[in-house]
């Protein structure tokens, strides 16, 4: 009976060959092999096979069989095989990930209340389906197997994690052996380097280190060796806390190699907050590993697959669907907002991170609005998943309460311990405390030096004191600007840096983030500590000057900082009337407690937590609620598409009609994000174009080549992309 059943037709591979179908028997078992091989990387190998062999029994149903063989209507096949797994295993999760796997993981509900019309799981279930439907196993001659996992059901929230994890199984498992069939099992995947080649290739790369002679050389050496080391421990919940010019890039990697190779780990994913450091690290990682190893997934890089394309860009398209390859460098926002979606697309690749290193770069940067969910979902992976998480930053982040409260079994440890004693020994800058100032004694502060960084907590500030110093030589930095303006006066603030003439750089905090510019002397005004130390980061970076020669001179402004940053600068207060120094070891650990205290318990902003421990008006396990509701970075702005350089162009063909995602991504250097009001602002004036999500700068008189667009905002933080 089953051959009377198909699941997929594809064109034969002569151009007059009848169509091939692949049946639903086969699909179905190749579907569940690899979603149980998938899901036995975290204890879940027979729930894996669940949901893989039922996930597409309704479509031995003559009303698909009409949709697939005669272009007929569409029909909903996923319901059946969600009643399955109900009715035959008592399994509510593996419903939901059946009855999701094309549309996206839906809410639970509650069997009580929702109705067959609902888009609940328990309203899909209640909607009904033909008799019929409930013995497509037996037609299929398919035997379904008992779920094993129950020990984490009284647990809303980790049983909503290890769903997730199921659904990412099933999808990537359905996507994969589908792939195979249409493409007549040639895929352009795996056939990657092992571990033990790429430790081997790192040990080979570091091996000019041997013998250092100099005193910091020899620190970063042994930072180097006890991450080595330490690499062959048991996975488990680390933190990295290397200072500033201390190797942690590599450190990390040794960490990580090592430990993938020890514990038989599948993947080494890097996460970090700024797709700057992600350039520089997926560089450094590709230039040791090899870069067909290495795969930089954020939503700035783009792989094409055309003819032209080589066979690595065509494995690194298709790795960027299920980060399949063994180094993954991903943004902050890429990963959490993956983890918390609900959609088939994003949630595909979150199985991969089953039984891998995930390492968290510069972890203060989570964001405090989010803190609970953050760390609710990185405690997940070494206690449910089999994963290893190392929290790597010179100024670590206070969560250790918060890891204890979502997972009570884990320890976090330091991997490096002895560095702290080492922070004076890399100590490259000395810190100065200048009180208030007028923007116009520090514009004069700043026009006495020849070359100089002030960082300022605003766009508005940016504007306000650039335009108060001699043009000559001096330059402004921020989000008002495109990327590409941002990107080219970079490159001019480098060269005059390096040729020694006169240049000073008024910014926001954007310049913080992985920049890599060296100054002699650096302005900060008061801000959060973390932020304080970034910025000290672009002071004497290559350690060329004596620390005592470079200066750091923290101050604030006679204007008053835009609300957003007082729990910031309350924090940075306090922590400094406890301790010795800013940039000491107990400065920032106070710096975190009292901006943990301030918080209070605003670590939640949208209540992600409470809605999968309590439900939300009676909705269990709203996984698409959530994944509406989550969004790592607050974004209330507005993206206008600026007509500079070669965007006018891109410009032309968005206003003619095209859509597509490379255009966008292409886009994304000549875009600039303001808020409502500027928004508002620039409509009345005439100045912008608005069209269905998105608007066009359409008077390029308000866009400055020194500043950018013409400003009326409050104030800008960091971009995240």
């Amino acid at each position: 009976m089953e051959s009377l059943y198909y699941a997929h037709s594809r064109v034969g591979e002569d151009i007059d060959s009848k169509p091939e179908f692949q049946s639903v028997k086969d699909h179905l078992e190749g579907t569940a092999k690899l979603c149980s091989k998938f899901a036995s990387q975290f204890g879940a190998a027979s729930e894996g096979k669940l949901i893989g062999l039922a996930h597409d029994v309704g479509k031995c149903t003559e009303a698909f069989q009409k949709r697939l063989l005669e272009n007929g209507p569409k029909t909903d096949h996923s319901t059946a095989g969600a009643i399955l797994c109900l009715k035959e295993k008592n399994d509510i999760f593996a419903a939901a990930c059946v009855a999701g796997h094309h549309s996206g993981l839906p809410d639970i509900g509650n069997p009580n209340v929702d109705q067959a019309d609902s888009k609940t799981v328990c309203g899909r279930i209640k909607k009904g389906i033909e008799k019929k439907y409930l013995e497509n196993c037996k037609i299929c001659d398919i035997e379904l197997p008992n779920s094993q996992q129950e020990d984490f059901k009284r647990d809303n929230l980790k049983r909503a994690f290890i769903t997730k994890m199921l659904f990412s199984c099933l999808v990537d498992a359905d996507f994969l052996d589908t792939e195979e069939f249409m493409n007549f099992g040639k895929v352009s995947r795996g056939e990657y380097d092992d571990f033990p080649k790429l430790l081997s290739r790192l040990n080979s790369y570091v091996s000019k280190w041997k013998n250092p002679s100099t005193k910091l050389n020899r620190l970063r050496t042994e930072i180097f060796e006890t991450c080595e080391n330490f690499g062959k421990s048991e996975r488990g919940i680390y933190t990295l806390t290397v200072p500033t010019g201390g190797g942690k890039t590599i450190a990390s990697l040794s960490f990580a190699l090592n430990h993938a190779v020890k514990n038989n780990m599948q993947h080494i994913i890097y996460v970090v907050p700024y797709t700057t450091i992600i350039e520089q690290n997926a560089k450094v990682f590709s230039d040791i590993l090899g870069s067909g190893n290495v795969l930089e997934h954020h939503c700035g890089v783009l792989y094409d697959i055309d003819d032209s394309a080589t066979e690595e860009e065509k494995k690194k398209s298709l790795a960027t669907e299920n980060w399949d390859m063994p180094v993954i460098v991903t943004t902050a926002v890429q990963f959490f907002e993956s983890i918390y979606s609900n959609k088939s697309s994003k949630c595909r690749k979150i199985h991969n991170l089953a039984n891998s290193v995930v390492i968290f770069d510069e972890a203060q940067m989570l964001p405090m609005q989010h803190l609970a969910p953050c760390v609710a979902a990185v405690s997940a992976l070494p206690e449910l998943f089999n994963s290893t998480v190392v929290l790597c930053t010179a100024t670590q982040p206070v969560i250790g309460d918060l890891v204890k409260k979502f997972s009570s079994s884990l320890s976090i440890r330091e991997i490096c311990p002895q560095s702290e004693k080492m922070f004076d020994s890399f100590k490259r800058v000395c810190f100065e405390r200048e009180g208030v100032l007028s923007d116009d004694g520090l514009s004069e502060l700043l026009s006495n030096k020849r070359q100089v960084l002030c960082v300022v907590n605003s766009r508005k500030a940016a504007n306000t004191i650039y335009k108060k110093l001699s043009q000559e030589g001096s330059f402004h930095l921020s989000t008002l600007m495109v990327p590409e303006h941002r990107m080219k006066t970079v490159e001019k603030i480098k060269n005059r840096l390096k040729n020694n003439e006169p240049c000073r750089v008024v910014s926001t905090s954007l310049i913080e983030a992985g920049v890599d510019l060296d100054f002699p002397s650096v302005f900060r005004e008061l801000s959060g500590l973390d932020s304080i130390l970034q910025a000290a980061g672009r002071c004497n970076r290559e350690g060329k000057r004596a620390a005592e020669e470079s200066i750091v001179t923290v101050f604030e402004r006679a204007e008053k900082a835009p609300s957003v940053f007082s729990r910031q600068i309350s924090s940075t207060k306090e922590a400094l009337s406890l301790s010795k120094g800013i940039d000491s070891p107990e400065a920032i650990n106070q710096y975190f407690k009292s901006y943990r205290s301030f918080a209070g318990d605003s670590i939640d902003k949208d209540e992600i937590i409470r809605a999968f421990q309590k439900g939300v008006d009676g909705c269990y396990y709203p996984f698409e609620y959530v994944a509406k509701k989550f969004h790592f970075i607050d974004n209330d702005t507005k993206t206008v598409y600026v007509p500079y350089g070669e965007g006018a162009d891109l410009i032309k063909r968005l206003k003619n009609g095209e859509k597509s995602k490379k255009l966008f991504r292409e886009l994304g250097k000549y875009s600039v994000n303001i808020y409502e009001n500027h928004y508002k602002d620039l409509f009345s004036a005439g100045d912008i174009t608005v069209f269905d999500d998105f608007a066009v700068l359409e008077n390029m008189n308000i866009y400055d080549e020194k500043t950018g667009l013409s400003l009326n905002a409050e104030f800008g933080k960091d971009e995240y992309i």
